[in-house]
């Protein structure tokens, strides 16, 4: 176990935020969370965060999974003062955090995340893992599924993963892993692309992936922070709050986590 304390960090915007759906709440402030082969138990009570996990761990993987040694509030204080706006959604949001993600995993779970719900999407990952993932057990005990890379799905036809109800989105996932193992595209090239646009137009080469999902992955696995996906609470919200568009020059760099706060409060209270 290893505790920390942190400022803008809340386990529970992170977990309803949309950037990951293999994160639970298990318990009042606990969850579990599965990313790529890692699994981890993690628990809140105000700033004070328990991770159950050993101190290598949490050096190697969690913190920059976490984003951990970057200082958030710093974002905040970014926002403009008279955007009234954009200054609720990021006191609303303060504790979201932008994930580092394995590349494949985001490829594969956006993919699924087209015309679809946090609950189907959450769903669909979740058999897929246990169809094609490995089996693995935690420190304490729990079983769980890794996540399939794509030499394993690039085996899968379309009509199996359709039977786990992905739907139109199956050959999406099948191309794309086939497309991937015969080196057509290679995930480490685009790993090393320092170049937000350059990483969106190489991934906009895989099968069903537009620019919207373009965006989302590589926000949420490339952590290219000027990525700004745009959904349809986006648009209603550069509708409603930016009618001459939003503000990029001013938020150059860090546009992803402005998108963020406007989506997370779009989704829990802006509609309400």
């Amino acid at each position: 176990m290893v505790t920390m304390e942190l400022d803008n960090f809340s386990l529970e915007q992170i977990c309803d935020s949309g950037q990951c759906f293999r994160m639970k709440k298990t318990g009042e402030n606990t969850y579990s969370l599965v990313a790529g082969n890692q699994y981890l138990e993690v628990s809140q009570k105000g700033s004070i965060v328990d991770f159950n996990c050993s101190d290598t761990e949490l050096i190697c993987f969690w913190v920059p999974y976490f984003d951990l040694d970057v200082d958030y509030g710093a974002y905040i204080e970014k926002v403009n003062s008279r955007d009234q706006y954009l200054s609720k959604a990021a006191a609303h949001g303060s504790g979201i955090r932008i994930l580092q993600q394995d590349l494949w995993e985001m490829i594969v779970t956006f993919l699924i995340s087209q015309q679809n719900n946090i609950s189907r999407i959450r769903g669909c990952i979740e058999r897929l893992c246990a169809r094609y993932g490995e089996k693995r057990i935690s420190g304490n005990g729990v079983e769980y599924y890794g996540f399939p890379g794509p030499e394993i799905l690039a085996e899968a036809t379309e009509q199996e993963l359709r039977e786990l109800g992905l739907g139109y989105r199956a050959r999406y996932i099948a191309e794309t892993a086939r497309t991937i193992v015969k080196g057509e595209i290679s995930l480490e090239k685009i790993y090393r692309m320092r170049y937000y646009n350059r990483a969106k137009n190489e991934l906009m080469k895989l099968c069903g992936v537009g620019e919207k999902v373009a965006d989302c992955i590589c926000l949420f696995a490339l952590h290219h922070m000027d990525a700004f996906p745009v959904d349809t609470h986006i648009r209603q919200v550069l509708d409603e709050h930016y009618k001459r568009g939003f503000p990029n020059r001013r938020y150059h760099g860090i546009r992803g986590i402005m998108q963020q706060y406007i989506f997370y409060y779009e989704l829990t209270e802006g509609r309400r």
